[in-house]
């Protein structure tokens, strides 16, 4: 779709090298999901959050993480107001489009579940009383999985409303150079313009819906993750919203592509960011050093694909 290949042309502007990350934060777009960006610093995380929410004409709120950080200061509370001698709400940052929550594990337990309602439900409740969000919705959170000083890891709860955990990587030799001589005179970000506003980004989510699943590529996306619950290595496997997400995320992949129906390989490709962050290793295959990644590839190689 054009529209689509217009964001992620901004996109590449910014982040050079980086297709396949550009592709699956626009699956998560279209597919009504958040994001995890987890990667060390300095590798663009923030900056393909913002990239994005500006190739929008959308509201954008970044909010820093701090372990001092408290519910009411992501989505707002009750405010007295000395002329009409009344509380009113008063909106908090995640009363936006696109929510940047930057180095979201430095956020104590308490303030992270802030974010559980707004990011399942759209809504928030304080006081008895239920505030609707902004549509299209959209949380891109980032962390550093180097840097523990500080930090509270996020809860599997919370870590089961992402849709998508997506890793960047550093660029090659040349995208470097490339990088660094591109941003001699000014940053790339400056030069990011509009190109989509909300009504067209909600029509592409409604779109999303009508792609086609076959009955047999829906048993295969389910096998997989029930096989996550049998794994012997794991303590925790996938959830059911898995499941539904690993659906959805494949819609917005074939629609992407230009398909109106998902394939087999759909589901392979999106497999290891949708399912394997929700996953809790045993202690035994956590001290071996076996990656979460590599149980979704062994879950992947040894199950039957749909013909």
């Amino acid at each position: 779709m054009q529209l689509l290949a217009d964001i992620a042309g901004q996109l590449r502007h910014v982040i050079r090298g980086k297709a396949s990350v550009i592709e699956q934060l626009l699956v998560a777009l279209c597919a009504k999901g958040h994001v995890l960006i987890e990667d060390v610093p300095g590798v663009g995380k923030t900056t393909l959050a913002k990239a994005l929410a500006r190739t929008l004409q959308g509201e954008f709120h970044r909010i820093q993480f701090t372990p001092d950080l408290l519910p009411t200061d992501i989505v707002g509370g009750m405010v007295y107001s000395p002329g009409s001698g009344q509380f009113t709400f008063r909106p908090g940052p995640v009363f936006c489009n696109i929510l940047l929550a930057d180095e979201i594990n430095r956020a104590s337990p308490r303030t992270q579940s802030a974010l559980l309602e707004a990011m399942n439900e759209r809504q928030v409740t304080t006081e008895g009383s239920t505030h609707l969000l902004a549509d299209p919705f959209m949380v891109v959170a980032t962390q550093n999985p180097i840097e523990h000083h500080g930090t509270y890891p996020l809860p599997e709860a919370q870590l089961d409303r992402f849709a998508m955990q997506i890793e960047m990587g550093y660029p090659d030799a040349e995208q470097e150079i490339e990088l660094v001589l591109q941003q001699r005179q000014r940053h790339p970000l400056d030069e990011v313009r509009p190109v989509a506003d909300t009504r067209e980004v909600v029509e592409l989510q409604a779109r999303v819906r009508q792609i086609d699943v076959e009955q047999s590529v829906v048993r295969y996306m389910t096998e997989l993750v029930r096989l996550t619950r049998q794994d012997s290595r794991l303590k925790l496997g996938a959830s059911p919203r898995a499941a539904l997400i690993l659906y959805r995320t494949s819609q917005a992949l074939a629609m992407l592509r230009g398909r109106p129906f998902v394939i087999p390989d759909d589901v392979k490709e999106l497999a290891v960011p949708v399912l394997a962050h929700r996953l809790v290793l045993d202690s035994k295959s956590h001290f071996a050093g076996i990656s979460k990644a590599a149980v979704v590839q062994d879950i992947l190689a040894s199950t039957p694909v749909p013909v």
